[in-house]
């Protein structure tokens, strides 16, 4: 018997599991966005608020709008980083603090082009996370890379020896999964204390 008035919702497809994925370093900072929106506003966020120069996370805010005319070189979107180094977390040994974009495959050094065709380059301000590994998802990869960094250190701050751990993206799910080089078992609230 039909119910016209209940809304029919579609189970959502599931993606495989061993399908592409891209690992790169998990820098210990502070998550930090830039939003430059179609009127070309720009705003500055934390993982979970704007902030302004007055209102600030660690000085983000403040670079930001220093560097506010090469930033703008990344086009209207959001665009997810971490803002980290000299007395941010772990530090990484830095007498400066940086600005790692997430996006990749967006903002490597080859820069990407458009749907209009325009080519793009990473604002000479901001990194990149490093891409450790890209290819087929498995479990044992995911530990290798970790091993491979506990053993030769950072790729994000060379000579650093003590890096986080992973970041893995999963392409066709469209996910991203983080493991930690120590305590990576433990719930983030009980592995920090």
């Amino acid at each position: 018997m039909e119910n016209p008035s209940v809304e029919f919702r579609e189970f959502p497809k599931i993606p495989r599991l061993f399908r592409t994925c891209v690992i790169t370093e998990k820098i210990d900072g502070t998550n930090a966005q830039i939003t430059i929106t179609e009127d070309g506003d720009f705003l500055t966020g934390s993982r979970s608020r704007w902030i302004t120069p007055d209102n600030d996370n660690m000085g983000f805010s403040r670079w930001a709008y220093d560097h506010e005319e090469e930033l703008l070189k990344l086009g209207v979107g959001t665009h997810y980083g971490e803002w980290w180094g000299q007395k941010i977390q772990r530090g990484y040994d830095l007498k400066e603090k940086r600005f790692s974009l997430f996006n990749t495959s967006r903002w490597s050094d080859a820069g990407y082009d458009d749907e209009n065709g325009v080519h793009h380059t990473r604002p000479s301000c901001c990194h990149v996370v490093p891409v450790l590994y890209e290819g087929m998802f498995s479990t044992g990869v995911v530990e290798a890379v970790k091993m491979g960094l506990s053993v030769v250190g950072s790729s994000a701050a060379l000579g650093y020896m003590r890096p986080e751990g992973v970041v893995i993206y999963h392409v066709q799910g469209n996910l991203y999964f983080k493991s930690t080089i120590e305590k990576d078992e433990q719930p983030k609230g009980i592995a920090n204390a």
